[in-house]
């Protein structure tokens, strides 16, 4: 199944992506889910999230704007998506940076989630080396990152995506490369979380492959980021470019400029 067909099969779908994503990311994010072709959810509190994740179908977790309550909601939906069958993905976003983040993402590192979703530097910390990353900005190229991230695939049995100017995705066994986007995404705030969410809705309609989900996925994003430079004059106007860029790829398109490699 190309790249393009799973970008298809995902709009056919339409699938219920469940988000627990923060504050500054809420917003993009529906907006990217919908332009892509899926439905978003933003569920956090823990007295609904896990009743919610068993009925979505893939839960993303997101830790941009974490606190003890919006934690509890996330282990309970990572707890019944795992129960449910659901696929569900990480985003340790600035793990590193505090010891409330540190433990969180251990706590839920611990939970098997099925796809990790993060830059370079959030890699590299997570796999247990220094990194050189500050808050939740990168400081390190993806090739850096690596061996980190074969190394969390392997321990956690799961697919780990390094995202950057090109990026990595790898199952520990099977690994891939995808260059594309633009230089002004990581001028606008929270299009790597909304990535996040867009792993999600690939995963959900393909829940038995998750690393081919995780490459589709990355690649859609690429190629859009792409599309829409070309038309941009800032990162204000890239902004709304990219969700055109986005609703308007189709999957022959896709499958002509999706730039995706095996390692």
């Amino acid at each position: 199944m190309t790249v393009g067909t799973r970008l298809a099969s995902m709009r056919k779908a339409a699938p219920l992506v469940h988000c627990i994503t923060n504050f500054v990311a809420m917003n993009v994010a529906a907006n990217v889910l919908l332009a892509a072709g899926a439905s978003p959810a933003m569920v956090h509190a823990n007295e609904e999230a896990g009743e919610f994740a068993a009925i979505a179908g893939a839960l993303t977790i997101n830790i941009g704007t974490l606190s003890t309550d919006w934690l509890a909601g996330m282990r309970s939906a990572a707890i019944a998506a795992t129960k449910a069958g659901k696929p569900w993905v990480f985003d340790p976003v600035a793990h590193y940076a505090t010891a409330f983040r540190r433990a969180a993402t251990a706590d839920l590192m611990a939970l098997s989630p099925t796809i990790v979703r993060a830059n370079a530097s959030e890699i590299i910390a997570l796999a247990g080396r220094v990194s050189s990353g500050k808050g939740v900005d990168s400081q390190d190229a993806v090739e850096e990152a690596e061996e980190s991230a074969l190394e969390l695939a392997r321990r956690h049995d799961t697919v780990v995506a390094v995202t950057g100017v090109v990026d990595f995705v790898t199952d520990g066994r099977r690994s891939t490369r995808i260059a594309g986007g633009s230089a002004l995404m990581p001028q606008v705030t929270a299009l790597g979380c909304s990535l996040t969410c867009l792993v999600g809705a690939f995963a959900a309609t393909t829940p038995d492959a998750p690393f081919d989900a995780t490459v589709a996925a990355l690649a859609t994003f690429a190629v859009a980021g792409e599309r829409a430079a070309q038309r941009a004059a800032g990162p204000g106007s890239f902004s709304w470019h990219f969700l055109d860029a986005l609703a308007a790829l189709d999957a022959a398109a896709l499958d002509l400029e999706a730039r995706a490699a095996a390692v």
